[in-house]
């Protein structure tokens, strides 16, 4: 028998790690083909305009240089969200349109042998612009006279609300109970807005995409995505292509973070292949990365809270505005989740009532990015009850302990759901104890014009989408007795190849090293939505699950036949069949070898999941600031994340998730800020304007894990890659009022907010 240690809940390696270590060509731009033509876009310089005439003559004299405006493409509007279909996102894009909508829209495509000829092209282009209204105050959209897709062929393929006449892109509301009645009998009640910013990505790895024909005049896309099978058919749509024509491969990724959700760069270089019949490459820079890509939704959240006098939370209404910017991406379903990923944390509300508007502007399109809408929600809640908190003279934690959700609750808000797993009480006991919470509540002054507070923030978030998102493998017993695994899911730097080659590994109780797998190439790989949504441990590991499952009784099945046995009367231990009765076996190597030859039915099998529930992974976050008082200047401490993900299937990947969102949150907290001038122009729209923060930022961060069991999950696993990210924005926010008494609704929290709310006696910003 074997002697194998499990492979689930240790810190196995990444399969690519000493690829990427060693420099290994494996990302887009590396695998490209030398004779790629260069490809750019003449962006516009305006936030809302219409082309009168555009002069590419100059442009067309200089050797090797193609060019295609609006007259060159078609005229079908589509999406490049990447969702499953029908999207909820609508079609309001075209590859290139006469009407410009944000300053960075694309004008033209160029493309040419060198990169020195194309920006020389570029700049000959000549463009007469109509000056158009534009719409920049998202709060001011709704009913503007400036109507930003007046076309009649918009279209939207379900119904979310949408009326592009009232530059709503999508509208809702979701109640239980009466909202109205419960506030009127509460004790105590509160209502705050606050609003946070748009946030890039800050993915290493820039969009970018290259394209070629191969031998059959099939259109070949070569991408760093997070979305291979939605990028082929969101291209076959855009391009009027049938999808048998298109084939999508993803090699590794430098990062993603929700960005490369959206197919920002695919489109262009294809166009360019298909009218030229040469290979394409598109590299965004990092300045259109930061000015022409799809960001964090800007919101701004009213939260009215009511309590009875023992601080139980009887209701919830949040009101929602988000920011779509000038296109539809992501607008409808980012805003959902601001709601109904905050909402059931409090599970003692008699009634809740949840409204969004998702508005058009003249602002760069926003997208996903980690959290997707959760992030924003969470730090309204978490900050009004925080305030509530304060307002009834009560600890946070003891607010959270009398009402935070448990195990066996079902859930309004969250789609009426039953809690399956859960430990967030024990997540809030020992974020408590790490942190001293006893000892440093509220705050310490520590004598010398400096204070130190803490504070806390819960979070919750969702393991895929539930009825919607869906995930394939195969897996195969190859020659010599190894295993091939073919996934669709796209491993984006997270190493999802590594945790779903373990839990293979476990049920195939099999090393880890006996197990190739193989990343996404839409020709060969199994149908997967994607890797977002929190989707890929939880998800495509139950497929794993379930095809080795699948597997295993066919490996049974045939060594049975071998040892002329009854299935019943084998036994498979991982490396050999054997019969139970009698001492005759064949092992795994001989039987692969053996159904490879003669008429043997092939040991491979293809297994799928979806799941009809979305089991939520949970968080508690605590902080430890300390403030100068005199400059108002912030400095992060020390920060304890405790998380319940359910089992945790890598131990070292898991805590790397658990750093690097925290490292997000906290740049959101404290230093992001997409920043537009009067003119609609990002200004910060370098790594010198816009700030992220280093490791020296970061103070101390400690994480723990108290995992729950959740029994529809892949070895009770849920998902983390999302929760992580969403406690650091509210827990600031508040450890600041704790300690100096001013109140920060809007993000980012700044030196120059305290400082003015400390000596210009405000109290809130």
């Amino acid at each position: 028998m074997s002697t194998r240690k499990p492979a689930v809940n240790r810190p196995v390696p990444k399969k690519d790690a000493l690829a990427l270590l060693t420099g290994q060509p494996v990302y887009t731009e590396d695998l490209a083909p030398k004779d790629c033509l260069v490809v750019k876009l003449l962006r516009s310089p305006h936030p809302h305009a219409r082309i009168q005439a555009i002069d590419t003559e100059a442009a067309a004299k200089i050797p090797g240089i193609f060019i295609f405006t609006y007259r060159d493409v078609p005229q079908k509007r589509f999406t490049l969200a990447g969702q499953s279909f029908p999207e909820p996102s609508p079609y309001d894009r075209l590859i290139l349109d006469q009407t410009l909508r944000f300053v960075g829209d694309a004008v033209a495509i160029v493309a040419g042998e060198t990169e020195k000829a194309v920006d020389q092209a570029l700049r000959r282009i000549r463009v007469d612009y109509q000056l158009l209204e534009p719409v920049l105050d998202f709060r001011t959209a709704r009913d503007h006279p400036v109507i930003i897709h007046p076309e009649d062929n918009w279209q939207s393929l379900m119904e979310v609300g949408a009326d592009p006449r009232r530059n709503l892109c999508a509208h809702g509301e979701d109640r239980h109970g009466d909202v109205e009645a419960v506030l009127r009998d509460c004790a105590v009640t509160l209502e705050q807005t606050y609003h946070t910013k748009a946030n890039q990505q800050v993915m290493m790895e820039t969009f970018r995409s290259f394209t070629y024909l191969d031998a059959y005049g099939r259109l070949n896309c070569v991408t760093s995505t997070q979305i291979p099978f939605h990028v082929r058919r969101i291209l076959a749509h855009a391009l009027d292509l049938p999808k048998a024509q298109i084939r999508v491969i993803k090699p590794r990724v430098g990062g993603g973070f929700g960005s490369k959700q959206t197919a920002v760069s695919q489109i262009y270089p294809a166009l360019v292949t298909l009218k030229t019949g040469k290979p394409a490459m598109l590299i965004y820079s990092r300045r259109e990365n930061q000015t022409a890509s799809s960001p964090r939704h800007e919101m701004e959240i009213t939260v009215r809270l009511g309590a009875d006098q023992n601080g139980v939370i009887k209701a919830i209404d949040m009101q929602v505005l988000s920011n779509t910017g000038a296109y539809g991406d992501h607008g409808p379903t980012t805003v959902v989740l601001t709601g109904h990923k905050a909402i059931p944390l409090y599970g003692k509300t008699a009634a809740y009532r949840f409204g969004y508007d998702v508005v058009y502007t003249n602002k760069m399109s926003a997208g996903a990015y980690r959290g997707y809408g959760a992030t924003q929600g969470i730090f309204a809640l978490e900050s009004a009850v925080n305030e509530l908190a304060a307002k009834m003279n009560r600890d946070p934690v003891q607010i959270r302990e009398l009402n935070q959700v448990k195990s066996g609750d079902v859930m309004p808000g969250y789609f009426n759901e039953t809690l399956g797993s859960c430990s967030l009480d024990r997540c809030l006991k020992i974020a408590k104890e790490m942190i001293s919470w006893d000892q440093k509540y509220p705050r310490l002054d520590l004598g010398n014009g400096k204070v130190r507070s803490v504070v806390v923030a819960m979070a919750m978030q969702g393991s895929g989408i539930a009825q919607v998102d869906t995930a394939s493998v195969t897996l195969t017993l190859s020659d010599d007795g190894f295993y091939s695994l073919r996934i669709g899911a796209a491993d984006m730097g997270t190493g999802c190849d590594t945790v779903l080659v373990q839990m293979a590994a476990d049920c195939l109780l099999c090393p880890e090293a006996n197990i190739v797998v193989s990343g996404v190439d839409t020709d060969y790989s199994p149908y997967d939505t994607g890797s977002y949504a929190s989707s890929t441990t939880y998800v495509t590991g139950m497929a794993v699950v379930n095809a080795c499952e699948k597997l295993i009784k066919k490996i049974t099945a045939a060594g049975a036949r071998h040892l002329g046995c009854a299935v019943e009367a084998v036994d498979f231990d991982g490396e050999q069949v054997e019969a139970i009765h009698h001492n005759a076996v064949i092992s795994l190597k001989a039987l692969a070898n053996q159904s490879l030859r003669g008429n043997h039915p092939p040991l491979s099998v293809t297994a799928s999941f979806s799941s009809p529930i979305s089991p939520p992974p949970f968080m508690v976050g605590m902080a430890e600031v300390e403030i100068d008082t005199e400059t108002g200047v912030i400095t992060l401490l020390d920060y304890v994340a405790v998380v319940d993900c359910g089992t945790v299937i890598n131990t070292s990947l898991a805590r790397v998730q658990v750093e690097g969102g925290l490292a997000q949150g906290i740049g959101m907290a404290l230093y992001e800020d997409i920043h537009y001038n009067a003119a609609g122009r990002v200004s910060h729209n370098s790594l010198l304007q816009y700030k992220i923060p280093s490791r020296l930022d970061l103070g101390q961060i400690r994480v723990a894990f108290e995992s729950s069991y959740e029994a529809t999950g892949p070895f009770g696993a849920k998902s983390i890659g999302e929760i992580v990210i969403n406690t650091p924005a509210p827990a600031i926010a508040n450890a600041v009022y704790n300690g100096v008494g001013v109140q920060i609704r809007e993000l980012p929290i700044t030196a120059e907010k305290i400082y003015r709310g400390i000596h210009d006696h405000a109290t809130a910003f």
